[in-house]
């Protein structure tokens, strides 16, 4: 298992410290580690699971049960396309497969030079303006093909 840097270390010791002597307190010390590192990084799990009294399999089992948690860093750009039943409803779900030609990764995937991550949301709140994406937190609505890729050029590095 990967060690864990000194700063990673003692960000998760911080957190845990914070949380451990709460109910229950496992996924909110999750919330805190990814919030602080962006990601959990799997040389925190023992440290975890030493500290809240839990097996590493448990804490293991909650990161990977729940896809919000991520395994390595996100991408600069986080595109979140909605799956909500008001986008699939208006061209969603081939918004999400043109987003994943165009970036040649699959959701909870980061490309290779981890420039974008793309995640499936089930809610943007946006359902008027279907089908409704988040780019870094900007929502943007009635999105389609051309659209996603206008919104994509924009965020690379100009040149």
């Amino acid at each position: 298992m990967q060690e864990l840097a000194p700063p990673q270390r003692e960000a998760v010791r911080r957190v845990l410290e914070r949380l451990k002597g709460a109910p229950g307190p496992l996924i909110e010390v999750l919330h805190g580690v990814q919030e602080a590192l962006g990601f959990i990084p799997a040389g925190a799990v023992p440290l975890i699971a030493q500290e809240l009294n839990l097996s590493r399999a448990e804490v293991h089992g909650v990161i990977t049960f729940y896809h919000h948690f991520r395994h390595a860093p996100a991408g600069t750009h986080t595109v979140q396309v909605c799956r909500a039943e008001a986008c699939q409803s208006m061209g969603a779900e081939a918004l999400l497969a043109h987003a994943r030609v165009r970036l040649g990764i699959d959701v909870h995937e980061t490309t290779p030079d981890g420039r974008f991550s793309l995640e499936p949301v089930y809610c943007l709140g946006n359902c008027a303006c279907s089908p409704a994406l988040m780019i870094d937190g900007e929502l943007y609505g009635r999105v389609t093909a051309n659209r996603f890729d206008a919104l994509i050029a924009a965020q690379e590095p100009k040149r």
